[in-house]
């Protein structure tokens, strides 16, 4: 199996017996506040307490100083990577294209870009690739249900960049009279 990069195949990174700290419950102290609700763990090589935070993976393997190919937000990253990729997935949200399906919904984007963007979908295990019988030769790409995992992240993604309101002015005092 192999990861794709821009444009280039790495090889996967081999299986690592990778040490996890076993976690152990910590008392909180009483100077922090935490929920009730919120579940508390504490690594036994004796770092602080850390409560378990929403958006935050509960992972060990996340605790690492540098990126590393293996990470699953660096792989889905460089999934979505260049220019027209997400607009790529999100028409295969709305359903399976052909090329000239996808060309038609995407105007501006040049054919080179979006046979580029198809073989690294396709590569990635976004899509899967379908040649229809007949001539001349059509193909017929689908979201692959690793695929289809993409609609909540892009919506994630919009939400996250959407522009935030404008704070309201505080309303004037009210004359008490």
């Amino acid at each position: 199996m192999t990861h794709q990069t821009v444009g280039h195949p790495v090889p996967a990174p081999k299986p690592a017996s990778i040490p996890t700290p076993a976690l152990v419950p910590a008392p909180v102290p009483a100077s922090v506040s935490i929920p009730a609700s919120a579940p508390v763990s504490m690594p036994v090589r004796g770092a602080a307490p850390v409560p378990a935070r929403p958006g935050l993976p509960d992972d060990p393997r996340a605790d690492v100083a540098e990126p590393t190919p293996s990470c699953p937000v660096e792989i889905t990253l460089a999934v979505l990577h260049g220019r027209w990729t997400t607009l790529v997935v999100r028409e295969f949200l709305r359903g399976d294209h052909t090329f000239t399906e996808l060309r038609r919904a995407l105007p501006g984007l040049s054919d080179k870009v979006l046979s580029d963007r198809l073989a690294h979908l396709t590569g990635a295990g976004v899509l899967d690739r379908h040649r229809m019988p007949g001539w001349p030769p059509r193909v017929r790409y689908t979201l692959t249900e690793r695929g289809r995992r993409l609609g909540p992240v892009l919506q994630a993604l919009w939400d996250w960049g959407e522009p935030s309101p404008p704070p309201s002015p505080p309303s004037p005092p009210s004359p008490s009279g």
